[in-house]
């Protein structure tokens, strides 16, 4: 099992979003101290009123992560979640490959439709569109990446004998998909190198507008059906699953629940725990106490 770091966001609309630390001072402390990942979020234009309800600020996933690769050298570059119609697929195909260039072969492509309608309505989105443009993403990003010559007609866009060089380390690039849809679950099986199931409960489903995950044994059961889906599809490659370990004070704990949590997400099926933590208004956040804590399962949930 891995651990990713996800950079703290900011909650609400007082402070600033660098308040947990320096990002490059805290990439570089979670690769130090054993994190195989690092993440970012991503929200352009949140609503004040969603912020004031709890809704987080971030900064951009793909300049932040690639001035965190400059400053690394092995931990995973991860957009947690980057929304996919957002962006024409071109521009997020090469984004993507830029940051995989640059680090070495690094990034994870995180990605999901996205829920917050004002937001779509800020960046000139339809958001009943969704759907539909993050396919076309699905289907483009790849053809992208190869660096060879490709047709391509969308609903939304079309591109006729395009070529996209320099070509990414990866072959392709890792796509995680969040959300806990059947849609979403289909489509990891078929184009996807991971899922993201969204883990924070009823009310965070709610507001995400995807269904509420269920208990761990539900999460086995959906793990398995879609690495089974991923067989039938003629596929070979391991499917990830990256779980967000939900906590308060993870540091300092009783660690016999969180051994007990860790053990269970193993035989489900976990791959990869996300987890963060927070730290006081312009304190620099050291990752490497929640690392600590987490080694203190033993060596069988560290990688």
């Amino acid at each position: 099992m891995r651990f990713i770091f996800h950079y703290p966001e900011a909650g609400g609309v007082d402070g600033d979003v660098l308040d947990p630390g320096p990002l490059g001072e805290v990439a570089r402390r979670a690769e130090q101290t054993g994190f195989a990942g690092f993440s970012l979020s991503e929200h352009p234009a949140p609503g004040a009123r969603w912020l004031g309800a709890g809704g987080h600020q971030t900064l951009d996933p793909f300049v932040s992560l690639g001035y965190a690769a400059a400053l690394t050298e092995r931990i995973r570059l991860i957009t947690y979640l980057s929304v996919a119609p957002y962006r024409n697929p071109m521009l997020l195909a090469k984004a993507a490959a830029t940051l995989d260039k640059l680090s070495g072969g690094r990034a994870v492509l995180g990605i999901g439709t996205g829920y917050l309608k004002g937001e779509f309505h800020a960046v000139g989105v339809d958001f009943e569109e969704r759907n539909t443009l993050f396919d076309e993403a699905l289907d483009v990003l790849p053809l992208h990446w190869k660096g060879e010559p490709f047709s391509y007609t969308g609903k939304h866009f079309s591109a006729r004998d395009v070529q996209a060089r320099p070509t990414p380390v990866q072959q392709p690039i890792p796509i995680w998909i969040g959300g806990n849809s059947a849609l979403s679950r289909r489509r990891v099986a078929r184009a996807a190198h991971g899922w993201i199931p969204m883990s924070g409960g009823a009310e965070l489903s709610t507001t995400a507008r995807t269904p509420e995950l269920g208990t761990i044994g539900d999460l086995a059961r959906k793990i398995a059906d879609v690495r089974s889906a991923a067989a039938d599809n003629g596929r070979t490659d391991h499917i990830d699953l990256v779980y967000s370990y939900s906590h308060t004070g993870l540091t300092g704990a009783d660690p016999g629940p969180h051994r007990e949590a860790f053990a269970e997400l193993a035989r489900a099926g976990v791959d990869w725990i996300t987890v963060s933590t927070r730290a006081g208004v312009h304190d620099t956040l050291d990752p490497a106490a929640t690392f600590d804590f987490l080694k203190s399962f033993g060596a069988h949930y560290i990688d």
